[in-house]
């Protein structure tokens, strides 16, 4: 998988490329009929399928200050990509400039001159160019002068609304992280380097967690406990028994730690039945479920009853969820 982040970086393949073009952010099931359409287009053009993304967010530019949680950071959207048949990800490098760009403009650099477009496929509520006035239709009448096919993919939708990534987001910010994955078509994820937190959860609970420094703008579910899986990026030798790259069930803590007083929110997995020095070292974790809100506790010992429930808790939701916890 190439990840181009620069229109100098762009190997134009010989046969041209067939482009899914959007955000993308999530690479959900709504966007997996672009993402499939434009790689079966590649397919019959004897082209190379190409995603094409932003980054930063256009919103962020147009409306510094608004930027919306992330759903896939880009080397996560790059992979996920790759994993759907993408040759290649070209995050284009927004800014100001760009946003400026009339639909003729935007066109011609990025599709024509940038990409060697023979294809594109978008979805049906993109936008583009100054004032967003690039509609799928005028992508349409502009690619038709420049022999560029186009397609125009419906809004997939779920349970009678459409998937969206807002909607993502609002599911996880409502601990409904089942649901979340539902429209995903996987659990959501987030990762980051284990950082030293309180330190309180091995030395003095025997729940020993590790603490994920996230990414800005990371979209993180609501405070509470969730069952998930733990999963180790990096491939360096570990000291402990965890293997880089295999998933571990996990109880997942977000939020502060009420009981102690603590103010800094973070995300802490508990891996079951596993232990590892992994300070330094890049995870991920993957929320399956909800398992109950964020409380207060009077004493540690009340708190040490509710991690006892957690962890099983835990172990029956991954193990409905296809593995053995």
């Amino acid at each position: 998988m190439q990840l181009w982040r620069t229109f100098d970086e762009i190997v134009i393949p010989d046969g041209g490329t067939s482009v899914a073009l959007g955000v993308f952010d999530g690479l959900h099931r709504g966007h997996r009929g672009l993402v499939d359409h434009a790689v079966g287009s590649a397919r019959d053009l004897g082209a190379s399928p190409v995603l094409v993304t932003f980054d930063p967010h256009p919103v962020e530019v147009i409306r510094p200050g608004t930027h919306p949680l992330v759903l896939t950071p880009l080397e996560r959207r790059a992979e996920l990509a790759g994993e759907f048949g993408m040759d290649a990800v070209f995050a284009l490098p927004f800014d100001a400039g760009m946003a400026s760009w009339e639909p003729d403009e935007f066109v011609d650099r990025v599709l024509v001159e940038g990409l060697g477009s023979r294809s594109v496929t978008v979805g049906s509520n993109f936008t583009f160019g100054r004032r967003a006035a690039g509609t799928p239709g005028v992508m349409r009448e502009l690619c038709a002068d420049r022999g560029i096919e186009v397609r125009v993919v419906d809004l997939l939708e779920s349970d009678g609304e459409p998937i969206s990534s807002s909607r993502i987001r609002r599911l996880i910010s409502d601990a409904d992280v089942a649901g979340a994955a539902t429209i995903l078509g996987r659990p959501h994820r987030v990762s980051g380097v284990v950082v030293h937190g309180a330190g309180r959860g091995g030395r003095d609970l025997g729940y020993p967690t590790a603490n994920l420094d996230l990414p800005e703008y990371t979209a993180i579910p609501v405070d509470g406990v969730y069952a998930g899986w733990f999963t180790l990026l990096d491939d360096h030798p570990v000291d402990g028994t965890i293997v880089p790259g295999r998933r571990y069930p996990a109880a997942i803590s977000v939020g502060t730690n009420p009981t102690f007083g603590d103010a800094v929110r973070s995300v802490e997995a508990f891996v079951l039945d596993e232990s590892a020095d992994l300070y330094g070292r890049v995870a991920a974790v993957d929320f399956v479920d909800h398992v109950r809100d964020m409380e207060k506790f009077t004493s540690v010992d009340e708190l040490l009853v509710a991690m006892d429930r957690d962890v099983a808790r835990t172990r029956t939701v991954l193990a409905a969820d296809g593995a053995d916890a």
